[in-house]
């Protein structure tokens, strides 16, 4: 495990950083970047490729007025892929936009991602986004080393509370997440509409032909799914469902 450090964005927000070897330097990672606290978790997953402008803006709009603000109030963790795209730069865009202090964590393969002041020779290599708090930079230098990493920090920082994950549009790696999130046994609200791996997730839900990793998936009884061009508000009902228990658990447990 490397030294922990802080980055410094062009926005001049900071994030606390840890590089991590193997699993076993995990817990003691995150204590060193100041996660102590054991939080409800919403893990996000998935991209905003190939979807319409006009559902775009839809998406982008969904995270700044009920999945931030929902992460603010109900005093969660959110962790994601951290790199500056997509999903990951609307919830980081909306945790600053409405001034929030709900940990952002960003969780990325050290090989694939630029870091400030860092030269870097992967020309596939992407920016980290920089409204995040903390990031956890793992082993690997293919996009997708990073999920089983991204499925068990989600677990280590809810322990016995409660987890949820979000998956919005994606396309390859998105179906290692969500496997690895179903492995860890957690809830997993399917975004319909949004586009890719969420709409295959989806059609099989309903019992419509689809891709038969959706199908098997499907038959785990740990995915929801939500319209989000239609049921924005059930969403925030659902995830408030899931972690209705997260605020008297966590004062159960400080006590």
């Amino acid at each position: 495990m490397e030294q922990p450090c802080t980055y410094t964005f062009d926005n001049q927000l900071t994030a606390d950083v840890i590089q991590v070897h193997n699993w076993g330097e995990l817990p003691d990672a995150l204590h060193r970047i100041g996660l102590q606290q054991i939080l409800p978790t919403l893990v996000l997953v998935g991209g905003a490729s190939k979807i319409a402008e006009s559902d775009l803006k839809k998406l982008q709009n969904l995270f700044v007025e009920i999945i931030a603000p929902i992460a603010e109030n109900l005093g969660i963790a959110v962790v994601d892929g951290g790199t500056d795209a997509g999903i990951m730069r609307f919830i980081g865009q909306a945790r600053t936009h409405i001034n929030a202090s709900f940990p952002l964590v960003g969780v990325a393969a050290i090989g694939t991602v630029i870091r400030p002041g860092i030269p870097c020779t992967n020309a596939d290599a992407a920016m980290l986004e920089p409204n995040h708090t903390h990031f956890v930079l793992v082993p690997g230098s293919n996009w997708g080393d990073e999920s089983p990493w991204l499925a068990q920090i989600g677990s280590h920082l809810s322990q016995e509370l409660p987890s949820v994950t979000i998956v919005v549009n994606g396309g390859e790696i998105t179906w290692q997440d969500v496997g690895e999130s179903i492995k860890a046994g957690r809830p997993t609200i399917v975004l319909s509409g949004s586009g890719r791996t969420a709409d295959q997730l989806a059609a099989a839900m309903r019992g419509e032909e689809a891709d038969q990793r959706a199908i098997e998936l499907v038959a785990s009884g740990l995915l929801h799914s939500i319209d989000m061009r239609k049921e924005a508000e059930e969403l925030a009902s659902m995830i408030e469902q899931i972690l209705s228990s997260s605020k008297l658990n966590s004062a159960i447990h400080q006590a």
